[in-house]
């Protein structure tokens, strides 16, 4: 576990990240909504480690993170301009976005459907670290089931020594997860309200919060 509230051990910390999400083994970084556990995106066995460390099955895949706006050029089918609206409002931020991936890209998130949940955190541990690995695919510190990891040390106490590194950034600055918005339909709709309120993604994409929101959901 390293210190990133001090420079030589943020600097020994984000060194022994990169280095372990480069041989295909799992870390836990702050990111600015909860604590993530997170690895290569396009490492197989790393994706499969992360679950299995989660105890989550492949029917929930697992998210991207990236460290740019221009990362999401080379990982989506299309970039329409409604997914650029929320891109530039959002992120980096709070805000997850569900897309259709690429068909030429040679990752195994679970059970995507040929769609991907896209982020660009804003937390400078989490964005040093992407801009070195590239795109990493990032899950919730804990396991599946339990409450969202808030500090360090909440996700050590439950994923232990499955993960290679952890990275302590202090208290997690929203405590809940980011808003997810899906674009893959006809029109955008909210599948989870987080750390972005309805209210702002729909003032962005000039919609009424009710138009996003399906009937029924939370």
């Amino acid at each position: 576990m390293y210190d990133c509230a001090r420079p030589d051990s943020r600097e020994a910390g984000v060194t022994a990240a990169i280095q372990a999400i480069k041989a295909g083994r799992l870390v836990v970084m702050p990111t600015d909504t909860v604590y993530g556990i997170g690895c290569d995106a396009f490492d197989s066995h790393a994706v499969a480690s992360l679950l299995t460390a989660k105890g989550r099955g492949r029917e929930m895949p697992v998210p991207v993170l990236v460290g740019s706006w221009s990362t999401i050029d080379g990982l989506v089918y299309s970039v329409p301009p409604i997914t650029r609206s929320l891109i530039e409002a959002f992120w980096p931020g709070g805000l997850s976005i569900v897309v259709q991936h690429a068909p030429s890209l040679s990752w195994d998130l679970g059970y995507t459907r040929g769609t991907v949940m896209l982020r660009m955190p804003l937390h400078p541990v989490a964005l040093e670290i992407l801009r070195e690995v590239g795109p990493m695919g990032v899950s919730s510190a804990n396991i599946s089931g339990r409450p969202p990891a808030a500090t360090v040390d909440d996700a050590e106490e439950q994923l232990g020594d499955s993960v290679a590194v952890y990275l302590d950034g202090g208290p997690a600055q929203h405590k809940v997860a980011s808003t997810v918005v899906d674009l893959t339909g006809t029109q955008p709709r909210i599948l989870r309200e987080g750390a972005v309120n309805v209210e702002a993604v729909a003032e962005v994409l000039g919609m009424k919060p009710s138009e996003l929101t399906p009937t029924g959901a939370s």
